[in-house]
C-alpha cells in the first residue's frame, strides 16, 4: 500500500499551497472564534458565546467521525471480517451491525440527514449575524470571509470533513475501532428508524419503476405487517415534508428568515432551489462517477458530453477524481450554509408566530431542524438515488460537465491544500495504520482462501468511498508483478509470524512467558510496518521511473 493519499506535501509546489491554506485555515478559525465571542452569531448571541464556541467545535469533531466513518463503513463490506475480528474487536462489532441486509443503506441514509443537521447547527453557532463587525477588519474582508461564509466553509470543510476522508480512505479499521463511531452508527440508525426520511424510498423505488428494473434488496420481500409499518412511515415522512416547505416558504415570505437584509423574498425563494438543485447535482455527480468508474469504457454510452466527462475525469490515473471531490465538498458545503441562511426562521418574542403555533412549537422551527429535512430529501437523497439508477443518463447532461471542471478548479487553487498536512499530523498522533497492515492485500487475503467479495456494494445506493490517489500513481501490471513479488513474499513470513506468536500469547502459562511472546509481537509489527513502508518507496521510485522512460520515449527530457 502507497503512502498516495498524502500526494499533496511532496513538492515544493505543495508546500506552498499548503502555507497558503493553512494561513486563510488560521484566519477563518481567529474571525470565526472572534465572532462567537463577541455575541455576533446565532446561537452566541441568542444562549452564550461559550454555548456557542462548544457547539461549535463538538459540531466539527463529529463531523469528522460522519465523514470518516462513511469512508470505512463503505470500503470495508469486500473484506471478510474474520480478518480483523481480533485486531479491531469495535470495528468489526459496528460492521457486523451496519453490514447486515440492507443496514448499509440505512445507516447512510440517516447519516445523510446528520451531515446536513451538522452543517446547519454550525452555521447557526459560527455564522455572523446581519451588520457583524469583527476585529476591525475592513468590510471587504468581512464582505470576502463572513458574509460570503467562505470562513466558516474552510473550517468547517478542511478540519471536519476532508482530513478525515483522507485518512479513512485507506484507514479504515483503525478510523472507527472506537465507541465515538458505535455512538454515530446508532444515532443514524435511529434517524433512520423515525421514518423522518423515508420519503426517499419512495423516490427510490420510483426511479427503479421508471427504469423498468425490479427494487433491489439484500433482505427479503417484507410481509403484510412488515410493509404497513414501511408505507406508514413513507406516508409520513410526506406530511412532514410537506409541513416544513409550508412552514419555510410562509416565513420565508413574511421576511422571518435569516436572509440578508434588503434581499427580496422572491429572489430569497429563488436562491433557496437554485441551490438545491446545485446541491443535489454535486451529490448525484459523485454517485454517477463512482458508478461509471467500475465500468470499462465500451459501457460508458455513446453520448459525446458523457464521454468528455469520463475522459476528463479518469485521464492520468484517475487524477481528477479526487480533485472533483475536494471541490465539490467545498462547493456543497458553502451551499449548505446560504441554504441554512435562507431557512433559518426567526420569530422573536412577541413577533407572531408561523401558522399561529405555540411559542414552543415556534422555538422548535426556530432550531433550523425543518430546513435540514427538505435539504436532505430534496437536495441530497433524492439526487443521489437518481444518479445511481441512472448514471449514464446522469453524465449525458452538459451541467455536469461545466460543474465538473468549476470543481476542478476550485481544487487547483490550493484553498484546501491544508487537509493533505493536517491528515498526516492526525495520521501519527492517532496511530493510523493501512487496512493492510492488518489483513494483507487483495492478493494476499485471496491466497488464504479469504478473498473480498467483488459483490458486496453491487446493490448499494448511497454514500462513496472516497480514494485519493497520487496523480500518476496507476501502473502497468508488470512493472507491479516485478516490485511485489519479493515484498508478497516477506510479508507471507512476517503474517505466519504474527499468527503464530498470537496463538502461543494465547495459550501462555505465566505472565513472563505472555511478555516475551508479546515484545516478539512487537518486533513482528514493526518489521511489517517497514516492510510496507520499503514497499512504498520501491513502488514510488518505480514510477518515476517509468514516467521518465515515457518522457524519453516522447523525446522530452526526464524530470
Amino acid at each position: 500500500m502507497s503512502e498516495d493519499h498524502a500526494h499533496g506535501v511532496n513538492t515544493p509546489l505543495d508546500w506552498i499551497r499548503i502555507a497558503i491554506s493553512l494561513f486563510l485555515l488560521i484566519f477563518s478559525i481567529v474571525i470565526v472564534m472572534a465572532l462567537i465571542a463577541t455575541g455576533n452569531t446565532k446561537i452566541a448571541s441568542d444562549v452564550h458565546p461559550a454555548a456557542a464556541a462548544v457547539i461549535l467545535w463538538v459540531c466539527i469533531i463529529w463531523m469528522s467521525m460522519v465523514e470518516g466513518g462513511q469512508c470505512s463503513m463503505v470500503g470495508l463490506p469486500p473484506i471478510n471480517p474474520a480478518l480483523y475480528k481480533e485486531s479491531h474487536p469495535k470495528t468489526w462489532q459496528i460492521c457486523q451491525w451496519g453490514h447486515k441486509g440492507d443496514n448499509l443503506d440505512r445507516y447512510l441514509m440517516g447519516r445523510q440527514f446528520m451531515v446536513i443537521f451538522i452543517n446547519f447547527t454550525i452555521s447557526l453557532a459560527g455564522a455572523p449575524l446581519a451588520g457583524a463587525e469583527v476585529l476591525g477588519l475592513p468590510q471587504w474582508i468581512i464582505s470576502i470571509f463572513l458574509e460570503s461564509g467562505i470562513a466558516m466553509v474552510l473550517t468547517n470543510v478542511i478540519i471536519g470533513q476532508l482530513t478525515s476522508q483522507v485518512n479513512a480512505s485507506h484507514c479504515m479499521l483503525d478510523y472507527i475501532n472506537n465507541h465515538f463511531m458505535t455512538f454515530t452508527y446508532w444515532v443514524a440508525a435511529l434517524i433512520e428508524v423515525t421514518g423522518v426520511m423515508h420519503t426517499s424510498y419512495l423516490i427510490r423505488y420510483m426511479c427503479y419503476w421508471g427504469a423498468g428494473k425490479p427494487v433491489e434488496s439484500n433482505e427479503p420481500p417484507r410481509d403484510g405487517i412488515q410493509n404497513l409499518w414501511f408505507w406508514g412511515r413513507v406516508v409520513w415522512s410526506l406530511g412532514i415534508l410537506g409541513f416544513a416547505l409550508a412552514v419555510t416558504l410562509s416565513a420565508l415570505f413574511d421576511g422571518k428568515t435569516a436572509l440578508w437584509p434588503g434581499v427580496p423574498e422572491v429572489v430569497g425563494l429563488i436562491l433557496f432551489f437554485v441551490l438545491m438543485c446545485v446541491v443535489g447535482l454535486l451529490e448525484g455527480m459523485q454517485i454517477a462517477f463512482f458508478a461509471v468508474a467500475k465500468l470499462p469504457k465500451s459501457e460508458r454510452g455513446d453520448a459525446p458530453i458523457a464521454l468528455r466527462t469520463c475522459e476528463c475525469l479518469f485521464k492520468n490515473g484517475g487524477r481528477n477524481l479526487p480533485g472533483f471531490m475536494c471541490g465539490r465538498q467545498m462547493t456543497v458545503t458553502l451551499c449548505f450554509f446560504i441554504i441554512a441562511r435562507v431557512t433559518t426562521i426567526q420569530v422573536g418574542e412577541g413577533e407572531e408566530n408561523i401558522f399561529g403555533v405555540s411559542n414552543t412549537f415556534q422555538n422548535f422551527f426556530n432550531t433550523g431542524f425543518l430546513g435540514a429535512i427538505i435539504t436532505t430529501i430534496l437536495g441530497s437523497i433524492s439526487w443521489q438515488l437518481v444518479a445511481s439508477s441512472f448514471p449514464i443518463a446522469f453524465l449525458s447532461n452538459p451541467i455536469v460537465y461545466v460543474f465538473l471542471q468549476l470543481a476542478l478548479a476550485l481544487e487547483a487553487t490550493g484553498i484546501c491544500a491544508a487537509a493533505w498536512f493536517l491528515a498526516l499530523i492526525q495520521k501519527k498522533v492517532m496511530g493510523f495504520q493501512y487496512d493492510e497492515v492488518y489483513v494483507g492485500t487483495p492478493e494476499e487475503r485471496a491466497a488464504k482462501n479469504l478473498a473480498d467479495d467483488p459483490d458486496a456494494l453491487n446493490r448499494l445506493d448511497m454514500g462513496t468511498n472516497l480514494e485519493f490517489h497520487a496523480p500518476g500513481a496507476k501502473v502497468d501490471q508488470k512493472y507491479i508483478d516485478l516490485v511485489a513479488s519479493n515484498f508478497s513474499t516477506q510479508r507471507k513470513n512476517i503474517l505466519n509470524n504474527i499468527s503464530d506468536l498470537r496463538n502461543e500469547i494465547k495459550i501462555a502459562e505465566t505472565e513472563d512467558q505472555k511478555a516475551v511472546f508479546q515484545e516478539a509481537l512487537k518486533l513482528e509489527i514493526y518489521a511489517l510496518k517497514k516492510l510496507n513502508s520499503d514497499e512504498t518507496t520501491s513502488m514510488r521510485d518505480l514510477n518515476k521511473m517509468k514516467d521518465d522512460l515515457e518522457l524519453v520515449e516522447e523525446g522530452k527530457p526526464s524530470q
